[in-house]
């Protein structure tokens, strides 16, 4: 790609590609202007430095959690669709919930709009500003967690995730099961791969339904 067609969009594409296919850590500007068929320095008329790629690649991936919310919905609707547009993105991106922390989010808009969006739906079922602050990150915390203990693993190996379940069926048949009843009843489900569907409506509705039971105004 010659320089002069170089975008800050096609930057950030290429960081997304690199950190799915290898990981976060991955993603360095020198690999960047090697993939991009470019100098360096050419990268720098986008992005400064790494900090502002990294939060340039957040904003891309946070942009689908508010992107044609419905605004005459009810605000339970909306939220549901921001935190499922979330654990959506988590799971295609897992590399997200550590790519947030790290991110200068004062400069990050993506970020800042969802936040602010969520931080409103809430206000709308009667939560404070800092109440409505503290929910919010509980969803955010919730929502990636609940990618990251995905039964199995999330890196879609399917023959590690059956020798995953395999050697925790195991692992807990061990124990007496006198002693762990609830543990040996568990250890029998794990014969069989995981309904990642029910796995994760069921987590979403849990989140959800944590802050439809303390809303306000409802």
């Amino acid at each position: 790609m010659a320089s002069e067609k170089l975008t800050r969009q096609a930057v950030v594409d290429r960081a997304m590609k690199i950190a799915d296919t290898d990981g976060l850590q991955a993603v360095t500007i020198r690999r960047l202007a090697a993939e991009l068929g470019v100098a360096p320095t050419a990268l720098y008329w986008h992005v400064k430095n790494k900090d502002e790629l990294l939060s340039a690649l957040a904003d891309h991936l946070l942009a689908p959690l508010v992107a044609g919310l419905a605004p005459d919905r009810p605000w339970a609707e909306r939220l549901r669709a921001v935190v499922t547009a979330l654990v959506q993105q988590t799971r295609a991106h897992p590399y997200l919930s550590a790519l947030l922390p790290v991110i200068d989010k004062s400069a990050a808009e993506g970020y800042l709009r969802a936040t602010d969006t969520v931080i409103g739906l809430l206000a709308e079922a009667g939560f404070t500003p800092r109440q409505a602050d503290q929910v919010a990150s509980y969803l955010l915390l919730g929502a990636t967690a609940t990618v990251s203990c995905q039964p199995g693993g999330v890196d879609g190996d399917e023959e590690a995730s059956a020798e995953l379940r395999r050697q925790q069926r195991l692992d807990l048949e061990r124990l007496p099961p006198g002693r762990y009843p609830h543990l040996a009843a568990f250890a029998a489900t794990l014969s069989d791969p995981p309904d990642l569907d029910a796995y994760y409506s069921f987590g979403i509705d849990l989140l959800l339904s944590a802050v439809a039971a303390m809303a306000p105004k409802v």
